[in-house]
């Protein structure tokens, strides 16, 4: 992967909120903005402001698992102000609002403690969730299938007990 789109990555995942431009990322390394847009496209198989938004969905997905923000708290978090496009966004990568999926998940990780299996996750399992359906056919349309399939099995294993492997 280019140095210069490893250097976007690592700065959009300190600043998930966006509050540097696509300008301001393609100044940092010396290139135009459709340069750095072309170049990152080809090395991750999406534009810079889709993998951002990818990124701000994932960690407003752990906030969702691990914290009692409001919603709208959360939009607010990963640098989005307008709650409804947050709550579209969320949905159309996960298949819930964010609200029904902090429900399901909390109800899910109190069924696996009666349940006494010792996992207690709470992760939504069973279910195929749109993101990962969107990777699956990001995967197959790539031209870099191997780093989709890495980010594919990261999500799919997310949180799962490692102790199996």
């Amino acid at each position: 992967m280019d140095k210069r789109v490893e250097k976007i990555i690592q700065m959009m995942r300190e600043d998930v909120r966006g509050e540097l431009s696509l300008g301001e990322f393609a100044q940092s390394v010396n290139l135009s903005v459709w340069r750095l847009c072309h170049i990152f496209k080809s090395d991750v198989g999406m534009p810079p402001i889709r993998y951002l938004r990818l990124l701000r969905m994932e960690r407003a997905k752990g906030l969702l698992e691990s914290s009692f923000l409001s919603v709208k708290e959360i939009a607010f978090q990963v640098g989005l102000n307008d709650e409804s496009h947050f709550v579209r966004d969320f949905k159309s990568t996960y298949g819930y609002s964010p609200a029904l999926y902090r429900s399901r998940f909390r109800s899910n990780g109190a069924e696996d403690d009666h349940k006494g299996n010792g996992n207690g996750n709470g992760k939504l399992e069973g279910e195929p969730g749109k993101l990962r359906q969107q990777l699956v056919r990001a995967a197959k349309q790539s031209v870099l299938p191997s780093l989709h399939l890495v980010i594919y099995m990261f999500s799919y294993l997310n949180g799962r007990d490692w102790s199996i492997f």
